[in-house]
């Protein structure tokens, strides 16, 4: 039995506009989200992702709502919950070593100086960057850089990892070979994560569930896609899988052009937004030119 760690309830942002007015952001926000589990946001530019994603962190409040982690209410920020940003935020001044420790210390602050460095060069070597402790932000590579910042991320063994697009800024191979380390680190650790991205292929390889937002303002979660692709796939033969290119197809139909019409869809039909409907692609859907079957 799945236990959730994280639940979304009926969240919603909304800034003052000129004249009195107020733009609403998104609206009556509702997703669970299970321990262990790998959950991709996906949504053009403007309908709240990031924002979504800093309220998991608890750099922003909902105007309305509330998420709840572990059965205690978001009132700030938490290093069980890290972050990894688009940049690496590193301390230029700070090593490899260093970047990673002051992390550690932060939330370890009664351990000895040997405790905290033996618990960041175990991190320090998850992700590949043995034999460049002592080197500075200014001797790595991006790739590198972000290793450290996903390594401090972490590092804090948090309940929730939060993820902002952290490879849209590499080239094409480093960006793949981050994705690689990423999922085999989190199948490896149980790790729950909630990431933000516009890469359909990136959410594919790496989510468990996709979720689809709405254009804002005004957005809204439209549906939650169950990815059909075993939980042990590999890069090079996902493609392969039955159900990769309807799923694939079915992303980027949304993304094109029913994230634009989908308010027009269900426009005076009742709805339960509690209840977002789970799309599951099936094995008989494997043509490219099929049409995708839903189960609700």
């Amino acid at each position: 039995m799945t236990e959730k760690l994280i639940s979304i309830e009926a969240i919603a942002k909304r800034y003052p506009a000129p004249g009195g007015a107020e733009t609403t952001v998104f609206e009556n926000l509702w997703l669970g989200i299970n321990r262990g589990e790998f959950v991709c946001m996906i949504g053009h530019s403007g309908c709240g992702k990031t924002t979504v994603l800093n309220i998991l962190a608890g750099l922003d409040t909902p105007s309305e709502g509330v998420v709840i982690v572990d059965n205690q209410a978001i009132d700030g920020p938490a290093l069980e919950r890290a972050v990894i940003f688009q940049s690496h935020a590193l301390l230029p001044w700070r090593t490899v070593l260093g970047n990673v420790s002051y992390a550690v210390g932060a939330k370890h602050k009664h351990w000895s100086k040997a405790e905290i460095r033996e618990h960041a060069e175990k991190f320090i070597a998850l992700v590949g960057l043995k034999g460049a402790e002592y080197k500075k932000p200014s001797e790595l590579s991006g790739g590198m850089k972000q290793r450290v910042g996903i390594a401090r991320a972490l590092s804090l063994e948090p309940k929730m990892l939060l993820m902002d697009e952290p490879f849209s800024a590499l080239d094409a191979l480093t960006r793949g070979t981050l994705q690689d380390e990423v999922r085999r680190i989190c199948l490896s650790t149980g790790q729950t994560v909630f990431m933000i991205t516009h890469d359909v292929d990136e959410a594919i390889y790496l989510a468990d569930k996709i979720v689809l937002m709405t254009n804002g303002p005004h957005a809204q979660i439209a549906e939650i896609v169950e990815n059909p692709l075993p939980k042990d796939r590999e890069r090079n033969q996902i493609h392969k899988h039955t159900d990769y290119y309807a799923v694939r197809n079915h992303l980027i139909d949304f993304l094109v052009s029913r994230s634009r019409t989908f308010k027009d869809e269900i426009a005076g039909k009742p709805r339960d937004t509690k209840n977002v409907p789970l799309v599951r692609p099936v094995a008989e859907t494997s043509s490219a030119s099929e049409p995708l079957r839903i189960r609700a």
